[in-house]
């Protein structure tokens, strides 16, 4: 996946490049800063700091629009049941957590830099159990800023025993 994402950006300069991989739900910052440490030859913290900004920008959108463009896609059959499986999943595996840990989950499972925990399925779940905007931005952007941490220091483990 990095190198189609590359490619896509090889026009751009680098640290738009970063930015642009981190706004994307496929990568986030988890495939952000390995391609800006990796390929694009970025120092670690500049990596980190246009990562963080990058996945954090599609976050207030989402927060404020998910819910009225869902209910609009709604109306089509494709939409729906998309919706529905996304909303659905995301309520059965995660309601025992965000019950017991409310907002506290949603950063931590935002944190937690795996495939499908990132900031973007953060705001389906802050949406699926009715967490309050602000509540929900600052879960999400601590949960982006600890899986920063988390990826760069990975990356240039990695990067280092190579």
């Amino acid at each position: 996946m990095a190198l189609p994402l590359v490619e896509i950006f090889s026009s751009l300069p680098a640290w738009l490049s970063t930015i642009l991989i981190a706004m994307l739900p496929v990568s986030e910052l988890r495939g952000a800063i390995p391609i800006a440490i990796g390929v694009y030859g970025m120092k670690p913290v500049d990596a980190f700091l246009l990562s963080v900004i990058g996945n954090t920008i599609p976050v207030i959108p989402l927060l404020l629009f998910l819910e009225p463009v869902s209910n609009f896609l709604r109306k089509w059959n494709f939409w729906n049941k998309f919706f529905t499986w996304l909303f659905t999943r995301t309520h059965k595996n995660h309601s025992k957590e965000f019950e017991k840990y409310g907002t506290l989950a949603l950063a931590i499972f935002v944190a937690i830099p795996l495939p499908m925990t990132g900031a973007w399925s953060g705001c389906a779940a802050a949406f699926v159990f009715g967490i309050k905007f602000r509540n929900a931005l600052l879960a999400i952007a601590s949960g982006v800023i600890v899986a920063g941490i988390i990826v760069t220091l990975v990356t240039v483990a990695g990067i280092s025993m190579i």
